[in-house]
């Protein structure tokens, strides 16, 4: 049985994903695409060079959308980050640009069939994996967004370096939009066998200035290096390996909400068929407001955007 993934958008996002794939041989098959054509045919070949090097032999395809009928998993990199240069920390400055493109791509993976799942990372990612499940006509459940895993791990790694912990000794969740409307749901994170809320008295955590550092993380490596591209590329990666191995992960993905008629990150139980089961949480009464306005400020910034 053939492994196969397709990356469109081999930027500085997509690039890192297909290192990760081929350096640790998690695909047989991985298919490339991208408009700057010499860009991605170089990281073919420079992946084909790497190979002599690794235990592991990858089947580098570019440029072939026709490629992508039989592939287990598309993952979406595509987008231009230098929209984000003056963008005042909102991504859904890159919507329109991103959306016109989506649509395109969507409707290409459409007509040669594809049946696979879909994972979104493009910016504004909720309502990106929205146009790609609305266009393609792919269940709900088979076209996902990396959403907040990236911004639960950025929470974790802030509480962890207070906590002087490895950032997997802490748990919990980032809920909502992958944007300025998330919030961290502190009733469902826990780090020494304790739930934060009672630890951080005690150990004088400032839980606001914890949410807004795993809110803001990206921007803050956005200004250190012009791009992310490691938080993010890992996220997918687990997000993929947990559809290919079918391991019932619970995973805080972007996913259709019927609750609130859009997609926003919520934690979901993930495996070869996709979004498999909810998983319900015990929320405060506080973050199913936060959790509803954010499914408002997505909607209001689609009519925005898109109306």
């Amino acid at each position: 049985m053939t492994r196969k993934i397709g990356i469109i958008g081999v930027g500085h996002v997509g690039s890192t994903v297909a290192h990760y794939l081929v350096a640790n041989g998690f695909t047989d098959e991985l298919v490339l695409i991208d408009t700057n054509t010499k860009k991605v045919e170089a990281d073919a070949l420079d992946f084909r060079e790497a190979m002599p090097n690794l235990p592991f032999h990858t089947e580098i395809i570019v440029n072939d959308y026709g490629a992508l009928r039989d592939a287990d998993i598309i993952i979406s990199a595509l987008g231009n980050i230098r929209l984000n240069d003056q963008a005042n920390e909102d991504r859904f400055v890159e919507l329109p640009f991103n959306s016109e493109n989506v649509k395109q791509v969507a409707a290409r993976i459409r007509d040669v069939g594809f049946n696979g799942i879909i994972i979104a990372i493009t910016n504004p990612v909720d309502v990106i994996t929205q146009i790609y499940q609305q266009v393609t006509g792919l269940p709900q459940k088979h076209v996902l967004g990396t959403g907040t895993l990236l911004d639960s791990a950025r929470m974790k790694r802030a509480v962890s370096e207070r906590l002087k912990l490895d950032p997997r000794a802490v748990s919990g969740y980032n809920l909502g939009e992958h944007g300025n409307s998330q919030f961290t749901a502190w009733s469902t994170v826990y780090a020494l066998d304790q739930p934060l809320t009672k630890l951080a008295p005690a150990r004088g955590l400032d839980l606001a200035e914890l949410d807004s550092e795993a809110r803001r993380g990206g921007f803050a490596v956005f200004k250190g290096k012009g791009y992310t591209s490691y938080g993010v590329a890992t996220a997918a990666v687990r997000l993929a390996l947990a559809i290919m191995s079918d391991a019932h992960l619970v995973l805080p993905i972007s996913n259709f909400r019927s609750e609130y008629q859009v997609y926003l990150s919520y934690p979901v139980i993930v495996g070869r068929d996709g979004v498999l089961q909810d998983n319900p949480l015990q929320l405060t009464k506080q973050e199913l407001e936060q959790l509803q306005h954010s499914a408002d400020f997505i909607k209001s910034n689609v009519a925005k955007y898109l109306g």
